[in-house]
């Protein structure tokens, strides 16, 4: 009996220890509220495993992985919003494959070259003979013209409607040839070119029998026909070279801006050449340059040769008669009717301004002369030279005197002493 109850206390012994080792019979089984969520969109399974129980914000990190993202569990076991702005980590970037030529490096845009003028050897030439500098006169509203036609006995002088003047010119200086214009308006291209320049000689001619002084009359003030409407432009100037001589007057065809017209458009005026050379008639171009006036001197013409006599501007005559009037016979004698200084022209360098009186401060920056008259008295004694060695060439008309306010700083008027002593020095 007492062995009994020794090996029973023994076996409950047993029992009781064994009973210690196991598990808990009293811990719940996990339920699925206790189970962590699935990892998220760009979660790694391990890092997901450290995301601790519903409820527990407390240890709401990431693990200590690299690649871990960490998304907050908000209360109530929802996931934050995927990829909070302030902290979710941003992906790492994707290197660009290599283009097999890599884009050349970025380069500094190119610094505007300074202007320089080209000053060419401007030493008065008397050798040549007379000076062709005349001007042209907008209204005769200063004595100072009347002071230089004395002075000069300019080649050349040029009056637009205000007419009456030139009869002292013509006393004053019976040798200068003197060009007239009354203004058209409108320079109108359309019907029969003929019946058109019949028009306008009829309504022009009384006044135009008013002043037996005038040498040549201009019709059109700057056309610019272009190729479409040359030809028409050509018949109008012929026919009215026609009509003027039914009346004893001679006329001066073109009228042509600086710049026109292009020289594969000039053959299509040959008819009012033609018509100008038989009745003793003449040719008149306008001719500005800016910011001086031997700018573009030796430029070519688009799609033809470089001269280093001719331009694009200042001597573009040049290119016709040289190229399409003398091989043809046709030479005429030439009036540049309107030169000088015109910063209106496009696409030029140096200072803003419009008239010669603009760019005086430039011009004695560039070297052309102690001060802006003399700077521009240099300018016109080599045109002056060049115009000289052309014997067709009658003269230019400095544009213009007597401008009043339409033409401030174009006036002549306080430059025309110092011209006037030049021409005369040439005589």
């Amino acid at each position: 009996m007492t062995k009994s109850i020794y090996t029973a206390a023994l076996a409950l012994v047993l029992l009781t220890l064994a009973a210690c080792n196991s598990p808990s019979a009293a811990t719940p089984p996990a339920t699925a509220s206790a189970i962590p969520p699935p990892p998220q969109s760009g979660m790694t399974a391990a890092a997901s495993a450290t995301l601790p129980a519903v409820g527990d914000l407390s240890t709401a990190y990431p693990s200590s992985g690299d690649s871990a993202v960490f998304i907050p569990l908000m209360p109530g076991g929802q996931a934050a919003t995927a990829e909070p702005p302030t902290l979710t980590a941003e992906p790492p970037p994707v290197a660009a494959e290599p283009t097999e030529e890599p884009p050349p490096p970025p380069t500094a845009a190119p610094i505007a070259t300074p202007y320089v003028s080209y000053i060419p050897d401007y030493a008065p030439r008397p050798e040549l003979g007379p000076s062709k500098l005349g001007i042209h006169v907008a209204r005769p509203n200063s004595p100072a013209i009347m002071e230089f036609v004395r002075a000069a006995q300019p080649a050349v002088v040029k009056g637009v409607d205000d007419l009456g003047f030139l009869a002292e010119v013509k006393a004053a200086s019976p040798q200068t040839v003197i060009i007239g214009r009354l203004s058209v308006d409108p320079q109108d291209y359309g019907g029969e070119p003929e019946a058109a320049a019949a028009a306008l000689v009829a309504r022009q001619l009384p006044q135009l029998l008013q002043h037996p002084y005038v040498d040549y009359w201009e019709g059109w003030n700057e056309p610019d026909p272009n190729l479409d409407r040359m030809d028409w432009y050509a018949r109008f100037e012929a026919e009215r070279v026609r009509q003027l001589a039914q009346h004893g007057l001679r006329a001066a065809v073109g009228g042509f801006s600086t710049g026109v017209p292009e020289l594969n458009e000039f053959p299509l005026f040959l008819p009012a050449i033609e018509a100008a050379k038989a009745h003793n008639g003449i040719l008149t171009l306008h001719e500005y340059a800016a910011p001086d006036l031997t700018f573009l001197y030796g430029d070519p013409l688009p799609g033809y040769p470089t001269y280093p006599d001719r331009g694009p501007l200042l001597f573009r005559y040049r290119w016709f008669y040289r190229d399409i009037l003398e091989p043809r016979g046709l030479v005429i004698p030439l009036v540049i009717s309107e030169a000088g200084i015109d910063g209106i022209l496009g696409n030029r360098p140096g200072p803003d301004g419009l008239g010669w009186q603009d760019f005086q401060e430039f011009w004695v920056a560039q070297g052309w002369g102690p001060d802006g008259q003399t700077a521009f008295l240099n300018q016109l004694q080599w045109v002056d030279n060049e115009a000289r060695q052309d014997e067709y060439v009658i003269g230019y008309t400095l544009f213009t005197a007597g401008g009043g306010r339409a033409w401030d700083t174009y006036e002549l008027d306080r430059f025309l002493p110092q011209l006037a002593t030049y021409v005369t020095s040439q005589r």
